[in-house]
């Protein structure tokens, strides 16, 4: 099933934004890593404002899971298996969104090894991890974005926000592969925005900081060290994943169309950029 494409205002006409611009109705919205953890909770919060919501994860499984909540509470979204870190993967990926809606608004580079992360000093960092983040950190986002740019390009609208880590900023220790990768997302945001803006296409980062969810990981930080960093924010409580949700909608409607470039930091005021 294809569906007629949406309106857009054109980029850069300066048309004051009305109260549709604000929305994300309507909108297909590509979630990758979205089976579990922030990326669950993105997509239910999507699809429960109208968007039409695709849960894309390596677990099909979990995938479909989110499908079954997000239906169940009248929202309309597409499971998807997906390997990020594999370009045949990604098309296929693509090729189902395009098939059953037609185009690609919106893309959230999610996906990302993080939580079988074990920490260790630089030296002690096996090559074969070392890689394996990097490829589907930083590859796989890059990889998702290659796929959906075409179709961005056709519509003259889009949409993509990739997910760093609040590591970056902070140099966290025995966590060289994940800040690495987190750190090249960033730069990637920035070269990307000045390649995509002319075609109606905006490319934004969110860096987020400590987020409890219900993923489990190999080193699970302690309640002393959540309640020690939560302490040191503006504001003194810890992060959930739908802390995020504001800020991803703002930047996936018509409404952001003259930010870009950006990473904005959504940590409760952990780090203060200048």
């Amino acid at each position: 099933m294809t569906m007629t494409p949406l309106t857009h205002t054109p980029q850069d006409s300066g048309v004051p934004a009305s109260a549709r611009d604000f929305s994300v109705e309507g909108r297909v919205v590509i979630i990758t890593g979205a089976g579990q953890g922030i990326g669950r909770e993105l997509a239910r919060q999507f699809a429960a404002a109208g968007a039409l919501a695709v849960v894309a994860d390596l677990n099909l499984g979990k995938a479909d899971t989110v499908v079954k909540e997000i239906q169940d509470a009248g929202g309309d979204a597409l499971a998807v298996r997906v390997d990020v870190a594999d370009e045949s993967s990604v098309a296929a990926m693509v090729d189902a969104v395009i098939e059953k809606w037609g185009r690609v608004d919106v893309l959230i580079n999610n996906a990302a090894i993080f939580a079988t992360i074990e920490k260790g000093p630089f030296e002690e960092i096996p090559l074969a991890q070392w890689e394996q983040v990097l490829r589907v950190n930083v590859t796989g986002t890059y990889l998702c974005v290659r796929a959906v740019a075409p179709h961005m390009r056709a519509a003259g609208f889009g949409r993509i926000i990739n997910v760093s880590s609040d590591t970056v900023t902070r140099g966290t220790v025995n966590y060289l592969h994940y800040v690495t990768s987190k750190a090249a997302v960033i730069g990637m945001t920035n070269s990307l925005a000045r390649e995509l803006g002319h075609d109606g296409i905006t490319v934004n980062c969110i860096r987020p900081g400590m987020v409890a969810t219900e993923v489990e990981r190999t080193v699970n930080p302690t309640i002393e060290g959540r309640e020690r960093a939560a302490s040191q924010q503006c504001i003194p409580r810890g992060m959930v994943p739908t802390d995020l949700v504001g800020v991803m909608f703002f930047l996936a409607t018509p409404a952001s169309a003259f930010i870009t470039g950006q990473t904005i930091a959504c940590d409760g005021g952990y780090t203060h950029s200048s």
